[in-house]
């Protein structure tokens, strides 16, 4: 396995076998595309490291998911064959668009975000305030980002410059219109135990596809690359051989 550069150098990926990739892995916030090492051994595949995360550069500007899938097309224009879309988490986000963009061979998403789970929160009339005494000069910019850092998630408390922006961005994203359009085999695998993103998500999602097909692994978490490898590359298998 090795990295090879696309877009002068801004994109990496993860290397695996000879000849044109018959899969091609998007890793999660914050990860890259090593997470897939023991799941495509052997195989001929591509596992991204997505802008800003691993050995590839942070987008140029805010963007979301579109963004990043567009940024990806180029790497991908000489592809002879569709490949399988493997997505986990905000790689399965982009894993999404991307299929509108490319023809595929068929999409595995694991652990994505792909439907509101739940209404959205509004800010609270205290943090709506002092955002606005911000945007007058009135609260300094210095205690602003304390009062964001503290009520944001880890993720959001990590990032910072572009990669906050990207964030903020996808967070607010959903796919329902997408996940309806695809017209490819998607199989959605997902652990009982993700507490990130519920298996209730992967259900609501699996039924807008039109064809869908849901495996739910007994015991697993949200990482399922990196905690059942196994079983992801048998359903990467079993893809390719539709």
């Amino acid at each position: 396995m090795a990295l090879k550069a696309y877009a002068g150098g801004r994109l990496f990926a993860h290397v695996h076998g000879e000849g044109p990739p018959d899969v091609v892995a998007l890793h999660g916030w914050a990860r890259s595309g090593a997470d897939f090492d023991r799941t495509l051994a052997g195989l001929s595949a591509l596992a991204f490291d997505l802008p800003g995360f691993g050995a590839s550069a942070p987008p140029p500007r805010r963007c979301g998911a579109l963004g990043y899938a567009e940024m990806l097309v180029p790497a991908l224009a000489d592809n002879e064959r569709p490949p399988v879309l493997v997505g986990h988490s905000f790689g399965g986000r982009v894993a999404v668009k991307l299929a509108a963009l490319i023809e595929v061979a068929g999409l595995i998403l694991t652990g994505v975000p792909l439907v509101r789970s739940g209404p959205t929160r509004r800010p609270s009339a205290s943090f709506r305030l002092a955002r606005l005494a911000n945007r007058v000069g009135v609260l300094g910019d210095e205690r602003m980002e304390e009062l964001r850092r503290s009520r944001g998630s880890a993720d959001y408390r990590a990032a910072t410059g572009v990669m906050r922006d990207v964030l903020v961005t996808v967070v607010g994203e959903t796919y329902e219109a997408e996940l309806a359009a695809l017209a490819v085999p998607v199989h959605l695998v997902w652990g009982s135990e993700d507490r990130e993103v519920p298996p209730s998500v992967a259900e609501r999602a699996d039924a807008l596809v039109q064809h869908g097909h849901l495996t739910v692994l007994p015991g697993i978490g949200h990482h399922v690359p990196l905690e059942a490898p196994a079983a992801l590359r048998a359903a990467i298998e079993t893809m390719i051989r539709q």
